[in-house]
């Protein structure tokens, strides 16, 4: 343990220290607080934070995130007020992580969360700007805005030099070096200082008390409405939690070792903002920038986190005169750079994908132009609607199939609030026709059956017809039975890719002969698979068409209706190489059957497939045959179950369905081909039976003396 920190988790924490001191110097500076409030709270996120932590790689400290909140709740209650609202946040996350809510903080839409970062983001830049430009931010990001090309051209040559400098420092240093040891924003921030103080430029540097831990800002209950106040502690709880959690979820992506605790977490978290908040430091959340350096750097346990906090208090203790040579403008640099990070690329085109880019801006926007918290609900309420729009949307296809015969399918969710479209769709159907509606749902609400009903009754009565099919769920059954919105109950249908002709096709049938319902069945089946199969399929039978068949298993079975290969296997497109015949007979090879030996040795010899499996089934009409030697022997049926070959055992009907399945895998063994890929190692035998009356699958094991199946779970 002592030996893996020594090697792993020392030199990380150095290296998250070196991140760690500009960063909090430069948060402190951009949220109105005094700078030494963001070493406390760096201090106490790495010691407090860190030895307890739910997420042991995690690295807590004063995070960018909050910078427009902590700068908000200053110039309201001033600095003492603020540390107060501080350790009461800090008690709210404690009491939120000990009812374990921390997943449900993770509830929030990430669009909402991100777009919050992201206005943060361009409100950090927009006022550190005005530092880079040797000025002082304003109150607001509208104000500092009006007044930024103002700023711009007054005269600061030495503080706009300073900045370019850190900011070209920091984007290009990543790019040249590679090592994590010397972090870019320690680099800038050098390279900014050393400039500086040899060029002696007179520009605002950084300013600490000469005995800091003496001038400590205790907590003061702030001069203010209760509800201000209380509204303060939620906004900086639920934020700080948010992204302490975001933090840790997204740092368990970067290792393989103990996932987090997020309820623990979040009671960590809590306790370094009471610590922090008593201290006189800023709010303390999980950072993701310091995270992954951690875990970058070979961190392995919480020991990097405790002691980068532990070289931060020596370095700001001992070190003063160091940091007090640092320019303001290098500090609002830094900062000016983390603002556009939080602005991402990569978040902006994923939520363009998934259709959630007006939550994202909504809340962005919001967050610049009024404030964090009605962006926020801005952010929510757009989400909220989105959802329930996606929620009440269903799709409406109608087309006319022949003279006279209208199809329209409704797929989706079936709200009222889609019963005008719906009306429309339907009243456009020409009347007198006969019309089938099928309804593919899974919601269908009392305006929207309503709403088919009326025009139901409404087109027959005008001398149509309309015959309505369910597929999956049984909606349109339960509102005649007053069961609507009663819940979910288990399909009473089998969806269609899957059913019997007869358990769907009742509605083609009707009216016509005998000789021409199994024509229309087989119509109806292939246009139902054209349009709701044939497109998900499509794509991989491309695929498969362009590469050729590679299937893994030739899969011999009985010609039996009841059996279907792809269905009790569970398989699709390419996976099984089928042969089907009456009794699933392998005929010995040289027994005069060219069908089967030819079908074995192109799976075996040309498409290399490594299993061949024999499958018989319960009620065969062949075994029965076989048992009772009763079909003709000149017949062709006579002739082809000779090639079953004798099979002498006692016992009910299944007992000579698996010794069936054991001849038969024996008759394998007489082809070249199977005995020398047998032989090789690259081929297995196996046997299954299929009960249909249970629907389930056994594995007959591959040996003449077993006296029966076993349960299949894996061959």
């Amino acid at each position: 343990m002592i030996r893996s920190a020594l090697r792993h988790d020392v030199p990380a924490s150095v290296v998250v220290f070196l991140i760690a001191i500009p960063l909090s110097l430069g948060i402190a500076a951009a949220s109105g607080a005094p700078l030494f409030a963001g070493l406390i709270a760096a201090v106490v996120g790495g010691v407090v934070a860190g030895a307890i932590s739910g997420a042991p790689l995690q690295v807590s400290g004063p995070a960018a995130g909050l910078t427009v909140i902590v700068a908000g709740t200053v110039a309201e209650f001033g600095w003492a007020g603020t540390v107060a609202v501080v350790a009461l946040a800090g008690a709210l996350q404690v009491g939120l992580g000990l009812s374990r809510l921390g997943r449900a903080a993770l509830s929030l839409s990430p669009a909402v969360v991100h777009g919050m970062l992201a206005g943060i983001g361009v409100v950090i830049v927009i006022g550190q700007v005005h530092v880079v430009l040797g000025g002082a931010a304003l109150s607001s990001p509208l104000a500092n805005l009006r007044d930024l090309p103002r700023q711009a051209l007054g005269h600061h040559d030495a503080s706009v030099l300073i900045g370019v400098l850190t900011m070209v420092v920091l984007v290009v240093w990543p790019r040249l070096v590679k090592t994590s040891l010397l972090p870019a924003a320690l680099v800038a921030v050098a390279a900014a200082t050393a400039l500086s103080t040899v060029a002696y430029l007179d520009l605002p540097r950084v300013t600490l008390p000469d005995a800091p831990l003496s001038q400590l800002t205790l907590p003061r209950w702030p001069d203010a409405p209760l509800t201000e106040v209380a509204m303060a502690v939620v906004t900086i709880a639920l934020v700080a939690s948010v992204e302490s959690l975001l933090s840790a979820v997204a740092v368990d992506k970067l290792h393989d070792g103990t996932r987090a605790n997020l309820d623990q977490e979040l009671v960590a978290q809590g306790t370094a903002n009471m610590v922090s908040g008593a201290l006189g430091g800023l709010p303390v959340t999980g950072v993701i920038v310091r995270s992954s350096a951690n875990v970058a750097a070979g961190a392995r346990s919480r020991a990097s986190a405790v002691l980068h906090g532990l070289w931060i208090a020596v370095f700001a203790l001992a070190f003063t005169d160091v940091l007090e040579l640092i320019p303001m403008s290098a500090l609002a640099a830094v900062l000016v750079v983390v603002g556009v990070r939080l602005v991402s690329l990569a978040h902006l085109r994923t939520y363009a994908r998934h259709r959630e880019l007006p939550v994202y801006l909504v809340t962005a926007v919001g967050v610049v132009v009024t404030d964090l918290m009605v962006g926020v609900a801005a952010g929510i309420g757009v989400a909220v609607v989105l959802t329930l729009f996606r929620l009440a949307r269903c799709d409406i296809r109608r087309a006319e199939r022949e003279p006279g015969q209208w199809a329209v399918t409704i797929t989706g969710t079936l709200a009222f609030v889609a019963a005008g479209r719906l009306a429309r769709e339907l009243s456009a159907v020409p009347p007198g026709q006969t019309v089938e509606l099928d309804l593919h749902l899974d919601y269908l609400d009392h305006g929207a059956f309503e709403a088919i009903e009326d025009w139901r009754q409404a087109y027959e009565r005008g001398g149509g017809e309309v015959r309505i099919h369910e597929v999956q769920r049984g909606w349109l059954h339960r509102a005649h039975s007053g069961r609507l919105g009663a819940g979910k109950s288990t399909p009473p249908h089998l969806p269609r890719f899957i059913a019997s002709w007869s358990q769907w096709q009742a509605v083609h049938a009707a009216g016509l002969s005998p000789a021409d319902r199994p024509v229309r069945a087989m119509a109806a089946g292939i246009d139902e698979f054209q349009r709701s199969v044939a497109p998900l399929v499509r794509p991989h039978l491309a695929d498969l068409a362009a590469k050729g068949q590679r299937p893994q298993q030739l899969f011999i079975t009985c010609a039996d209706s009841r059996v279907v290969p792809n269905l009790i296997t569970a398989s699709g497109p390419g996976d099984l190489f089928c042969v089907r015949n009456i009794g699933n007979i392998v005929p010995p090879h040289g027994a005069g059957d060219h069908s089967v030996g030819a079908a074995v040795e192109y799976a075996v010899d040309v498409l290399g497939i490594a299993t061949i499996t024999v499958c018989g089934h319960s009620a065969c009409g062949a075994v029965r045959a076989l048992m009772a030697d009763s079909t003709e022997p000149d017949a062709a049926l006579g002739q082809w179950l000779r090639h079953a070959g004798h099979v002498a055992v006692a016992g009910d009907e299944q007992e000579h369905c698996l010794a069936n399945i054991r001849r038969q895998l024996d008759h394998l063994r007489t082809y070249p081909s199977v005995r020398r890929a047998s032989a090789a190692g690259r081929l297995r035998l196996v046997g299954m039976y299929f009960d249909i009356a249970k629907a389930d699958m056994h594995v007959v094991t591959d040996a003449a003396h077993d006296e029966g199946g076993r349960p299949f779970v894996g061959a």
